[in-house]
């Protein structure tokens, strides 16, 4: 894996924990006004909507980079629109990264089946 397709992993990474956030939040934002005066969904929902299209274009450059099938990028999509998804993702991508991260110190150190 080149740097560019580790960072563009990363930055994925990194929003994929806000976005999950954020839209539990909205979530609940949700709920409260319709069943107090309590109304955030305003001011959320653009926070979400913001880090959604951030999602969504980190993922497309991700997706473009490092070749996923249909199949991992359709799941990756998905996560962001499920609630508790971004948290899933974020976990699938920091595996993901480790598990690159130990194959390329294999490789480096000439480790057979790598």
């Amino acid at each position: 894996m080149d740097i560019k397709t580790a960072a563009a992993l990363h930055r994925l990474r990194l929003v994929s924990l806000p976005e999950g956030v954020s839209f539990i939040l909205l979530l609940i934002a949700s709920v409260l006004k319709r069943t107090t005066d309590f109304n955030a969904v305003g001011p959320l929902g653009m926070i979400h909507g913001l880090l959604f299209v951030v999602y969504v274009l980190f993922w497309a450059d991700s997706w473009n980079r490092t070749k996923w099938d249909l199949k991992t990028a359709a799941l990756y999509f998905l996560l962001a629109v499920v609630p508790f998804g971004g948290f899933v993702a974020e976990r699938k991508l920091k595996r993901a990264a480790d598990d690159e991260v130990i194959a390329a110190r294999a490789r480096r150190e000439g480790v057979v089946g790598a």
